[in-house]
């Protein structure tokens, strides 16, 4: 009689090394960015614009899904694997964009930590702003010494920004007629497409894109030998774990800054133009308590996004380049650009906005290499993407391509 021997099970200690990586990413997915255009969205449009919410997370799960998937298969970043695989050419042009990317991020990140330090402490914005660039360095600074210490910080600031926000949903209470609505697709005139354009900009994050795939592919490289053992399509269901519980959370979080701005302030006499604004309005709707939580998720979402943007421009260089900068210069570099819009009294709100507008053009250019790469057989092996899954990446990129049309034709049109 024979009997059939189960497979052995993959040792748990190397199945948690893959959980982490989707948690750093998260933290684009509730930068200060994202406070303000789901803030403004809220506030202007009331629950209008909610299924861009819902559709963006939906995007963001298989694209980072696939990213982590990248840097399993391969070992490598999506950056590497292009400058290996793509004409010089093209490898520039892909580094041009991911950099104005990268700046873009730094800019909501860091104007959106010196908002939050006035609103907190009184600090002049542009003090906010150097302060905030110095503790993302700190923070940064915990990556040498092994990146569980990092992603355990980064962690417990998304923790922070989470609870925040879903506290102030419980204060504000819930408009479920509204909310259902929200879900159905629609417009209403330029600003709200510019607005949705932002929200996306500020949800599907082009630099974690790169980013997640070299976390991942660190990781595959620390397996070295084991990975075979271990099954690369086993530990693959360990990194769609990590991407689900992580973005899920993140999703919830930016449900609730949109439900709680159309909640109390649409319509209204007195608008939110600002997170001044909606910091101002939560003190005297819900309370102090209110307004405390809010600007504490914004400082924690500053400081952590800050570090993850930082880090993700060092992965593009050196990944498309193959050089490095240390990274005291590189947190100089991209932060010079937010000193300037905080030194020059440029509306923080204002600039935050455009910023994930701009982010959202970003997308095609990570997105597109991302998708060919990952079907590719020779490349990817057992993890090679599904004709289904290639096909449903293409719609995810041509859907963000067509807003973004739409955000230039009716922006240009008025």
């Amino acid at each position: 009689m024979t009997s059939a021997i189960a497979p052995p099970r993959q040792p748990a200690p190397r199945r948690i090394q893959m959980y982490g990586p989707a948690f750093v990413a998260a933290i684009a997915y509730v930068d200060p960015g994202n406070v303000a255009t789901n803030s403004a969205a809220g506030s202007q449009f009331g629950y209008l614009l909610l299924w861009v919410v819902i559709a963006a997370n939906a995007m963001a799960v298989p694209v980072q899904t696939l990213s982590a998937k990248l840097g399993l298969a391969t070992g490598q970043g999506l950056p590497t694997l292009c400058r290996r695989r793509y004409p010089r050419p093209v490898v520039l042009l892909l580094w041009l964009q991911a950099e104005g990317v990268a700046i873009a991020t730094d800019l909501a990140e860091v104007v959106g930590g010196a908002v939050a330090l006035d609103l907190l402490f009184g600090l002049p914005l542009p003090l906010g702003g150097l302060l905030t660039g110095a503790v993302a360095f700190a923070l940064l600074g915990l990556e040498s010494r092994g990146y569980r210490r990092f992603e355990i910080v980064t962690a417990g600031l998304l923790a922070v920004i989470i609870a925040g926000f879903l506290l102030e949903t419980v204060l504000a209470g819930v408009d479920v007629k509204g909310i259902t609505g929200g879900t159905v697709p629609a417009f209403s005139g330029s600003r709200s497409v510019l607005l949705a354009a932002g929200i996306l900009g500020a949800t599907v994050m082009p630099h974690v894109i790169y980013l997640h795939s070299d976390l991942t592919g660190a990781r595959s490289r620390a397996l070295g030998e084991d990975l075979p053992d271990l099954g690369r399509p086993g530990l693959m269901k360990t990194v769609r774990r990590d991407v689900l519980v992580a973005l899920g959370l993140a999703g919830l979080a930016n449900a609730a800054m949109l439900i709680v701005a159309a909640r109390l302030f649409h319509p209204s006499d007195r608008p939110v133009l600002s997170i001044d604004d909606m910091h101002a309005g939560l003190a005297d709707t819900l309370g102090p308590g209110a307004a405390l939580a809010f600007a504490i998720a914004l400082l924690a979402s500053g400081f952590a996004s800050s570090s993850v943007g930082t880090y993700a421009g060092q992965v593009i260089m050196s990944g498309f380049l193959d050089r490095s900068l240390p990274l005291a210069a590189r947190r100089a570099i991209t932060l010079l650009p937010s000193m300037i819009i905080l030194f020059s009294g440029t509306d923080a709100t204002t600039a935050l906005v455009w910023s994930q507008a701009v982010l959202s053009f970003g997308i095609p250019f990570a997105l597109v290499p991302l998708i060919l790469l990952t079907r590719d057989r020779t490349l990817m092996g057992p993890l090679a993407n599904r004709p289904a899954t290639t096909a449903a990446a293409f719609v995810i990129t041509a859907l963000v391509i067509g807003l973004n049309f739409c955000l230039i034709g009716r922006t240009l049109c008025g």
